[in-house]
């Protein structure tokens, strides 16, 4: 963020941040010499409450951070139907307001916000930890030492992701695929006339990507059951193979 800061400010950019699925993650800004929450840094943010994320409400919900008051000022015009004060409408806008109900719920559940994180890298550690002492033929996320991951999700690569995830079904454990199509593939994005071979690394590692179970109630005991089934697969795999 640091560099990407800084040459925004080289070329007169803004920079907004995608934090959807990072509420509480952290960066050290050599900068700045310290630690900083994602969502603080951009000239705006945008984070997401859909009921899966870290901190989820019961429905559809999302709010965005800045620390400009004229931003914030026009984002709170667009998301109540472009009203600058009731029924008097100064641009077309959205109903993007979030319910009260909602907004309770996420209240409560925020302040449980930190352990939930705290559990979830725990999590991320012990499968880190099993993978790297095991022949498990994936790789695990990577997490630089400048960063603090919150896990909403924990994404393995394999090469044979379609077998592993049938054999871990039919052992009752669900996985995932976040995402399956890569963006400059997506149909919204054909007129900008990419095609498949473009952007080779990207291509080929969406074709990897799983999402294991991760959330903060995951148990040693379906943590171990994961991992041994994991293990299972490789081993009958490089068995195929011989």
């Amino acid at each position: 963020m640091d560099a990407i800061l800084e040459l925004a400010a080289a070329y007169g950019l803004f920079v907004v941040e995608d934090a959807c699925q990072a509420h509480g993650a952290e960066y050290f800004s050599r900068k700045r010499n310290g630690w900083m929450k994602a969502g603080s840094m951009g000239r705006a943010a945008a984070f997401s409450f859909y009921p899966g994320k870290n901190l989820g409400a019961c429905g559809e919900a999302g709010a965005v951070t800045t620390n400009d008051a004229s931003l914030a000022q026009a984002m709170r015009t667009l998301r109540d139907h472009g009203q600058a004060t009731k029924y008097y409408h100064d641009v077309e806008g959205y109903n993007g307001r979030l319910d009260a109900i909602q907004a309770g719920l996420l209240h409560v559940k925020l302040s449980h916000l930190a352990g939930w994180n705290s559990a979830r890298r725990e999590r991320a550690a012990i499968y880190n930890r099993q993978f790297a002492s095991s022949e498990a033929e994936l790789i695990p996320p990577y997490e630089p030492s400048w960063s603090r991951g919150v896990y909403h999700l924990y994404v393995v690569r394999c090469e044979d992701r379609e077998e592993m995830m049938d054999y871990l079904k039919q052992s009752g454990i669900g996985t995932g695929i976040h995402y399956p199509i890569p963006l400059h593939l997506q149909k919204a994005y054909v007129s900008l006339n990419y095609r498949p071979g473009d952007f080779p690394v990207t291509e080929r590692i969406a074709a990897e990507i799983l999402s294991l179970p991760m959330f903060p109630q995951l148990t040693a005991e379906q943590q171990a059951r994961v991992v041994e089934k994991l293990l299972n697969f490789s081993a009958k795999s490089e068995y195929a193979r011989l």
